[in-house]
């Protein structure tokens, strides 16, 4: 029985990250249908579940890894700008930041130096702000 299973999945693109989001939105989606007693989140987590599905049998390996690539991405990037909000927020008693208007950088200042000139270190923008 395990070999069936074996050389049935052997081609396919199998659980991954993506696969466990999708999952883990579907049961999201269907208990919340059940405690507000309606059916549209119950069929979106369906649409959820069976989409997993359908990307965990897929054929199509190079597409599927690509889905799953653009995920993390998306996660990572998501997660990054989580951890530096939190950073920031630690840090806003004794920093005031910036945002270089030239590049996008954000600037760490300490606070409490008045009205400043700040040189971005990336692009070389100066600006002025107060601290």
């Amino acid at each position: 029985m395990r070999n069936r299973l074996r050389s049935f999945m052997a081609a396919r693109n199998g659980f991954d990250q993506l696969g466990l989001a999708l999952t883990a939105g579907a049961l999201f989606l269907s208990l919340l249908g059940q405690v507000i007693r309606r059916s549209l989140p119950e069929f979106l987590g369906m649409v959820l579940l069976v989409w997993a599905l359908y990307r965990m049998f897929s054929r199509n390996l190079a597409r599927r890894q690509a889905e799953n690539l653009w995920f993390l991405g998306r996660v990572r990037r998501l997660k990054s700008g989580v951890q530096g909000w939190f950073i920031r927020l630690r840090q806003s008693r004794e920093y005031r930041f910036f945002q270089c208007p030239g590049c996008k950088n954000r600037l760490r200042v300490p606070r409490g130096k008045g009205r400043i000139h700040i040189t971005c270190p990336r692009c070389g923008h100066r600006f002025s702000g107060k601290t």
